[in-house]
């Protein structure tokens, strides 16, 4: 489904594209480098892909990286609204819950913010949760679906176990202990690899995954479910961005699916992820705002 793999960094992209380009597909593939060649590799194009930045490593939050992070994505946000605004834009730079507004507000700087367009990949996320709960299940990995809602850092993760299917029928203590796990997945993953990085494959798996299933929608493919971090006006809490259920299509979200029936414990866990989810929101706008009103407007 891809007729050009555009690839940009601040170094090494040649590299990386003459790997690529042995791949027997029909994908043109092409490198560029640095502010100067930004244009080249975002004209035009129907999917931009944005997992830019530095991996965490041992003892820092996803928040430590905001700093860094926040700049490179705001650079490219403004790099999409200038070049090809009416590309689906998939932000996986962390921290999640505060980039994807950040690019909201350069986006809407420049007239250009379309709510349908904009996601923060969560999918790696729902792919621990599956993997997590079906080894608890005892059940093949790959067999059980659930949605994971919220945001994409520690308790703003909320895993929605009970809507598992097949049904699980989990002992109580076994959810809990689950769901610690699927927050906290990320932190097993930088602790186990003692200071050389953090997830990588399985989230090159999860965002190749989500791509896809753009590429699919983009294409007219129907039924295509994901979750993702969006833009939404009917969230809990009033929180201006959520990961839900959305059903994509040729122009994006084609609708927002409700979260529907939750047990205690997810009520209890959808009050307690309220606040860190707002707080990073709002400091990934005021970021963005404050980037915008630097730039000259």
């Amino acid at each position: 489904m891809i007729s050009h793999l555009a690839l940009y960094d601040v170094v090494g992209t040649p590299g990386v594209a003459a790997d690529l380009a042995h791949i027997d597909t029909p994908a043109r593939v092409t490198a560029h480098t640095g502010d100067a060649e930004l244009g080249a590799a975002l004209a035009g194009a129907a999917l931009v892909v944005i997992p830019a930045g530095v991996p965490r490593k041992p003892g820092m939050t996803r928040d430590d990286l905001f700093n860094i992070n926040a700049g490179i994505v705001a650079t490219l946000a403004q790099g999409v609204a200038r070049y090809c605004p009416l590309a689906l834009v998939a932000i996986i730079s962390n921290p999640v819950n505060s980039t994807v507004p950040i690019a909201a507000e350069i986006l809407k700087a420049a007239g250009v913010f379309d709510p349908r367009k904009l996601f923060g990949v969560t999918t790696l996320d729902v792919v621990r949760a599956r993997a997590f709960v079906a080894e608890a299940a005892g059940v093949e990995a790959g067999a059980v679906d659930l949605p994971v809602v919220g945001g994409h850092a520690g308790v703003t993760i909320l895993p929605l176990i009970s809507q598992a299917k097949p049904r699980v029928g989990l002992p109580p203590a076994t959810v809990a202990a689950l769901t610690a796990r699927i927050q906290d997945a990320g932190t097993e993953v930088v602790t186990a690899k003692a200071g050389k990085g953090s997830a990588t494959l399985s989230m090159a798996y999860a965002a190749a995954r989500f791509a896809n299933s753009c590429l699919v929608a983009l294409a007219g493919g129907e039924g295509v479910v994901e979750c993702a971090y969006v833009a939404c006006s009917d969230a809990p809490a009033g929180a201006p961005f959520f990961a839900r259920r959305v059903s994509l299509g040729p122009s994006g979200i084609a609708a927002s699916l409700p979260l529907g029936p939750l047990s205690s414990p997810e009520i209890s866990g959808l009050d307690a992820l309220a606040g860190e989810l707002a707080a990073s929101i709002d400091k990934g706008a005021e970021f963005g705002r404050a980037w915008v009103a630097k730039q000259g407007g």
